[in-house]
């Protein structure tokens, strides 16, 4: 399950960063949780909004010409998978995509206790004079995307970068924002957003929990 919470929340992988840390949102892959939370996206939502976040990017771009799609572990890697695919069914031609791990630069790292580092898996034609879209399942205080940026200029230099991001729950602590959204959910630092994909939990959805009650 990849959670985004707040700080009060227990810290687990992925599942409780300090306000922000979205990419530890994702925890390593194991045997499918219960859900918890009430459902706001499911699997046919959440199809949907990537397929929208796949026709934004060709619009933005004016077609697939130089693009390069780098997931950040370990939802994101996934998420990038689809959108790529789906952007291979309209314009006929493959996108790379690759993965970026932001363990090392991560701005708690020494505040926490040792990470597993993950993949970093670079398309053999590099990012240099790419547009390279970041792709995460949860967009929270924006410390993982900045750790993104610094990981990113010791694999290349891109044109431009942008970001793709299935939920953005809102809190920014840093100046950054997502180009691409698949749902902005705006929601308390009591509460959790929680985010299931197939390839690691057996089930496609967004759920939130530890609502308010109103």
């Amino acid at each position: 399950m990849s959670a985004k919470t707040s700080p009060a929340q227990s810290s687990s992988a992925h599942s409780s960063p300090a306000p922000g840390s979205p990419a530890p949102g994702s925890s390593a892959p194991g045997p499918p949780a219960e859900t918890e939370g009430r459902v706001v996206l499911d699997q046919r939502d959440i199809s949907r909004a990537l397929t929208r976040i796949a026709h934004e990017i060709l619009e933005r771009n004016k077609g697939a010409q130089d693009l390069v799609l780098l997931g950040i572990p370990t939802r994101g890697v996934p998420l990038a998978n689809r959108v790529a695919a789906k952007i291979t069914s309209v314009e006929g031609v493959h996108v790379p995509v690759g993965s970026l791990d932001i363990t090392m630069y991560r701005d708690d790292l020494r505040m926490r206790p040792a990470r597993t580092l993950l993949p970093t898996e670079i398309p053999s034609g590099g990012i240099d004079g790419k547009v390279v879209v970041l792709v995460d399942d949860v967009l929270f205080s924006g410390r993982t995307i900045r750790a993104a940026l610094d990981a990113m200029n010791d694999v290349g230099r891109p044109t431009s970068v942008r970001l793709a991001v299935l939920v953005d729950r809102g809190h920014r602590e840093l100046p950054i924002r997502a180009d691409f959204v698949g749902k902005n959910l705006p929601t308390s630092l009591v509460e959790k957003v929680s985010v299931r994909l197939a390839e690691f939990d057996g089930v496609d959805s967004v759920t939130i929990s530890g609502e308010v009650a109103p």
